[in-house]
């Protein structure tokens, strides 16, 4: 684990470089803090959970790390909550010609395979079927994986990063997340607190949307007004 630093932003320890994380924007004590830790992490290129509520900007952190870790190589990311449970092991993990019915001729690549020697994001990792959670916990383990119909092991070395907006202890108490896998993902937590925890990151955060939107609607708009603003 790296160990938690305290939120005094003055604290050496906390300072990340200036140009770390260009399109993370906030510079509360909160998410110094977040960034602090996730530049650690991606120095170290463990495996990292990152939790917060929706909207938090989850995925996005994610991508600011495969960038400071392993910026040329591939970002897979795969939401656990899309994918129908039936048609999880094929999608993640690949398969072999004939593996069932219905089957490409060809097989196909799973998605882990898609992320070697680059970041494999699960976003909602809490949504993981049970069954899949056994298979990847092998994965992480022995840095191989097995497509779907096949006994040969293919080597995949990836860089892991999950993120969720439950309560994965909850679930391992109820029996719906393996605490294995929880310890192997969680070797690194990144908490992001929701905006009504930092509220004053919401100029910067304003207008660092403001500047983006004018440059994608290709419109000048400098600032917004003092009444806006409040609200």
């Amino acid at each position: 684990k790296v160990e938690q630093p305290s939120l005094n932003v003055d604290n050496q320890a906390m300072r990340v470089p200036a140009n770390a994380f260009p399109d993370f924007a906030g510079s509360s004590p909160p998410i110094q803090r977040v960034k602090y830790l996730a530049f650690k992490a991606a120095q170290a290129r463990c495996n990292v959970i990152i939790t917060g509520e929706s909207g938090t900007g989850k995925s996005q952190l994610a991508r600011e790390i495969h960038r400071l870790s392993r910026p040329d190589g591939p970002f897979v990311s795969i939401n656990c909550a899309a994918i129908p449970k039936e048609l999880f092991e094929s999608e993640v993990f690949g398969y072999v010609p004939g593996a069932f019915s219905g089957a490409h001729k060809d097989g196909k690549i799973g998605q882990i395979e898609l992320a070697d020697q680059g970041t494999l994001f699960l976003d909602e990792v809490g949504d993981l079927p049970l069954h899949a959670q056994v298979k990847l916990l092998r994965v992480l383990e022995e840095k191989t994986l097995s497509r779907l119909g096949s006994s040969q092991p293919r080597a995949v070395d990836f860089r892991l990063v999950a993120a969720t907006n439950r309560d994965l202890k909850k679930m391992i108490a109820a029996g719906t997340f393996r605490e294995d896998l929880y310890y192997r993902l969680n070797v690194v937590e990144v908490h992001i607190p929701p905006l009504t925890e930092r509220k004053d990151d919401i100029p910067l955060l304003v207008n660092f949307q403001l500047k983006k939107l004018s440059r994608e609607m290709t419109k000048e708009v400098r600032s917004v007004s003092k009444e806006v603003m409040e609200l």
